[in-house]
């Protein structure tokens, strides 16, 4: 009896922590950000609603990625340098397993962004986790290395830090290395770790997880970096097609759907519309020239006047107005600042500066530009979030909270709207059961309802910052926050 009982326990727990559910890669599964079996998560949920458990975590900005009763993440304990994997019972939170390494050395990252950055990946047998100050690692689901791959520091555009995932597919492990000069893919058996091609791609550069796909008999993977998305057979590392022309930071995972890759893109600023114009001088000599001796100095234009704003709760990657304006200089005549400003309309309005949400119809040779892009709109691009394509529709949110919403086949505006919640967006939106959930670096979470009306169902104030993409497994919502991963449920 004791073992029936026994057994009976395991078969309860398996059932209520959705013993086929999976959430293995970032973005969910494919990088679609919808819920394979799409049971709706709850609409009210917080600190004191709805919470099914709350642990606490290393700071991280890897998202949840589950199989089965599994969840897996990672984190970077600052103080002794340490990169560590957890893996927790996805029913009660509880740690199964923990691993840590310390490398010789620490990959440079951007102050929001974290060494801890890239979301594990899993097939069922091992789960692969990737470290820009270390490499790949493998490990099983109990928690016992099974090979690693030690890589070179990444070689990051001023020192933003390495932003991919690796995903697993047809038994090969994939992950987009940034090294500069020696950037590369690189593709790995998932079994041993052993190469089966690299396809180098010298100076490239981006932040975008890899995405697979099927061409006829074919199975292919597309890499999106500065400029140009690429797309490799599989098996082999050939290049079977390109797309140029693409902007120039590139974050955002593409999505697949139907045969069409959605793809979005900003210049080095964002959106052209973070820009804040500046005064003319004769403006700038009225409300600056404190002194009055017909010049602006450095020290007269205030410091929080800025001249790109993006809207992030931190003020990352703003631009002070100052800055822009003196470079070194300490005082600016008219025909200065004139000159000045033309530099930095001309910039602004340049090629670097280029955004775009766009739609790709997978196939083709060589350059597919004038053959295969669908269409391409300018408006409504999301610096770092992926889109989301869910019933029929393309949803993008942007710093600020702006949410889009698009038709795919030719990319109108079916409407945009601000959630209520501004700050920064860094999580990808994800979607289950009807509903759109946003998660702004505030720590606000926006319930919506899918449909061609702006309808929001919910606004949920967590209390802490959100940058990693939550996850929704069985009805169920995690969401990573500064310190802890939550679980929500009805």
């Amino acid at each position: 009896m004791k073992n029936l009982f026994l057994a009976f326990c395991v078969l309860l727990s398996w059932s209520s922590s959705g013993g086929s559910a999976q959430w293995p890669q970032f973005h969910g599964p494919s990088g679609s950000g919808v819920a394979p079996d799409d049971q709706p998560a709850p609409i009210s949920f917080g600190p004191d609603k709805n919470l099914l458990w709350k642990a606490d975590l290393p700071p991280g900005h890897s998202s949840p990625c589950v199989w089965n009763n599994r969840l897996f993440l990672t984190g970077y304990r600052k103080e002794s340098k340490t990169l560590i994997i957890l893996c927790l019972d996805r029913g009660s939170g509880q740690v199964l397993w923990r691993q840590e390494l310390q490398p010789a050395k620490i990959e440079k990252v951007h102050r929001t962004s974290s060494p801890a950055t890239a979301t594990p990946a899993t097939d069922g047998q091992s789960v692969f986790v990737y470290f820009g100050s270390h490499g790949l690692l493998a490990y099983d689901l109990e928690g016992h290395l099974r090979w690693e791959k030690k890589l070179p520091t990444p070689v990051i555009l001023l020192d933003f830090g390495s932003g991919t995932s690796p995903i697993v597919a047809d038994g090969k492990v994939v992950v987009d290395l940034q090294l500069g000069a020696d950037s590369h893919v690189l593709v790995v058996r998932a079994t041993d770790g052993e190469t089966v091609w690299k396809a180098d791609k010298p100076n490239a550069r981006g932040w975008s997880t890899p995405v697979v796909w099927k061409e006829a008999q074919t199975d292919c993977v597309g890499v999106l970096n500065a400029g140009r998305l690429t797309a490799y057979d599989l098996k082999n590392g050939n290049e079977r097609w390109w797309l140029s022309g693409l902007p120039n930071q590139v974050c955002a995972t593409p999505v697949l759907h139907e045969q069409v890759l959605y793809l979005n893109g900003t210049g080095v600023y964002g959106e052209s519309e973070n820009i804040v114009p500046p005064p003319t001088f004769s403006e700038a000599l009225a409300k600056y020239d404190q002194n009055k001796d017909g010049l602006i100095a450095s020290e007269e234009i205030p410091k929080d006047l800025l001249y790109v704003d993006r809207k992030n709760s931190a003020g990352s990657g703003n631009q002070r107005l100052r800055d822009m304006l003196f470079r070194g200089k300490k005082t600016l005549d008219a025909k200065e600042w004139a000159a000045t400003l033309e530099r930095l309309n001309s910039f602004a309005t340049s090629s670097m500066m280029a955004s775009a949400v766009m739609a790709v119809k997978v196939g083709g040779t060589g350059d597919v530009k004038d053959t295969h892009l669908a269409w391409s709109q300018s408006k409504g691009v999301p610096e770092v979030p992926s889109l989301l394509l869910y019933r029929n529709r393309l949803y993008a949110v942007k710093n600020g909270g702006v949410l889009t919403c698009r038709d795919p086949q030719d990319g109108r505006s079916i409407f945009e709207e601000r959630l209520g919640a501004p700050g920064g967006y860094y999580a990808s939106p994800i979607a289950a059961g009807g509903r759109i959930y946003t998660a702004s670096d505030l720590g606000v979470i926006s319930v919506l309802r899918a449909s061609d009306k702006f309808d929001v169902l919910g606004r949920i104030e967590l209390g802490e910052p959100i940058q990693a993409t939550p996850a929704l497994v069985d009805g169920k919502l995690y969401v990573r926050t500064e310190k802890h991963l939550l679980a929500f449920g009805e």
